[in-house]
């Protein structure tokens, strides 16, 4: 059975940084693609990264190119995904996804989610 938890969430300040884990099991880890997708109320799905197998191509939304860092540790069979320089408009809930060995965007399971907010 495959399972995707995430953590690393909370309150954030603009201009801060936030690590986000995803704990895999229940597959193959190393063979297959990961990646984090984000939701906004109101908005719907938003594919922020993506990356291989093996960790060695990535994929960023380009509004976040230069400030998020996607990796992988196929040993440990977790997936971060590092935020630094936050902005208001990262708040969201976001998911770690598990994809095909071809492509991250073919899902066939998400985690439930870590919430990223701002404190006023």
């Amino acid at each position: 059975q495959v399972q995707l938890v995430e953590s690393g969430g909370g309150l954030a300040q603009p201009g801060g940084s936030l690590t986000l884990t995803c704990a895999a099991s229940g597959f193959t880890f190393d063979m297959y693609q990961m990646g984090w997708a984000r939701q906004i109320p109101g908005k719907g799905l938003e594919w922020v990264s993506g990356i291989s197998h093996d960790g060695r191509e990535t994929w960023y939304l380009p509004s976040v190119k230069g400030r998020f860092t996607i990796s992988r540790d196929n040993f440990q069979n977790i997936v971060r995904l590092q935020l630094n320089d936050l902005k208001p408009e990262d708040a969201a809930l976001y998911h770690c996804a598990k994809g095909s060995r071809w492509s991250y965007r073919e899902v066939d399971s998400w985690g439930q989610g870590t919430q990223i907010a701002f404190s006023a």
